[in-house]
């Protein structure tokens, strides 16, 4: 009997070039003795459902979009309760996670190495009930990647992120937060805050450093609000010299976080739109769900 393949496609991530690739990717996986049943998304929200209509008959399934659409294939395997195999096709504009785990941008060549790979166990963040792959965030351009129009990044791809991130630079506030974390407290004005499993944000490789994907731990990234131009010179330069602790720019690893908001505080997951929770509890769910890759080193 035949393994079942659940495909699910994308087709308007990055500029739709998966479809250049696609009757390649296909006959490589049937010639892998795989049946093939290929479904389509045609909005946010609707991977999760798919996953779980199918999870009963689905030996393996392989994504292609962009990491908004892997972050909702994965939901959907963990609501299903099913430990399925999940192989990830890259075709976004920025492809985060992909990057992290060193899957090749060429859609073929990672098509090869999922039917190649080894099962890995990789860790998942849970945001209240809602769950992230690599990046919960608020603050300083988080809202780029969800309010990016749809057609600029067809046309711009990842230029489009950088356009819309320039025209943010005279719109920065700060969000008053209190956050316990390893028995600790840390009150105040905040500019940017991210609790990431990734090794690279926004395109941006090693921007967190000493990252292990499947240790149950976040790396968690704060930064207090300037109040003047030499605050905002001590923040640069801590990040020029990769700090990892300074008078403004916090960083740590905890498995959990509790972060209660004094105001409006918008949130940002895997790139889509978080919801503005008063009060939010992150917690790092150990392995929770299995890739297929062929290494998860350059």
């Amino acid at each position: 009997m035949k393994k079942r393949l659940l495909y699910i496609i994308n087709p308007t991530a990055g500029r739709g070039q998966i479809r250049q690739v696609l009757l390649d990717i296909l006959d490589l996986l049937c010639r892998c003795g795989y049946e093939v049943q290929v479904s389509t998304t045609s909005g946010p929200g609707q991977a999760p459902g798919i996953v779980c209509d199918n999870a009963e008959k689905t030996d393996l399934i392989i994504c292609s979009g962009g990491d908004g659409t892997m972050d909702e294939v994965v939901e959907g395997v963990l609501k299903s309760k099913k430990d399925i195999p999940i192989g990830y096709i890259p075709s976004g504009s920025t492809n985060d996670f992909a990057n992290s785990l060193f899957i090749p941008k060429d859609p073929l060549a990672a098509a090869r190495n999922i039917m190649e790979g080894n099962l890995y166990k990789c860790d998942v963040g849970r945001f209240n009930e809602h769950y992230f792959i690599y990046v919960a965030a608020f603050g300083l351009f988080t809202d780029v990647a969800y309010q990016t129009p749809q057609d600029w990044k067809k046309m711009l791809g990842h230029m489009a992120y950088v356009l819309e991130g320039a025209m943010k630079l005279f719109d920065i506030r700060s969000f008053s937060l209190k956050i316990e974390a390893n028995g600790k407290t840390m009150e105040g004005n905040y500019l940017y805050g991210m609790i990431t499993n990734s090794r690279s944000i926004g395109g941006i490789r090693n921007i967190t450093r000493d990252v292990d994907m499947n240790d149950g731990l976040f790396e968690v990234t704060l930064i207090e609000m300037p109040r003047d131009p030499s605050e905002l010179q001590k923040i640069v330069t801590a990040f020029v010299m990769q700090e990892d602790e300074s008078e403004f720019v916090h960083t740590f690893k905890t498995d959990k976080l509790r972060i209660e908001s004094f105001g409006e505080c918008p949130w940002t997951l895997d790139g889509e739109y978080g919801g503005n929770p008063d009060l939010v509890e992150i917690e790092n769910i150990h392995e929770a769900f299995t890739l297929v890759l062929t290494s998860t080193k350059e």
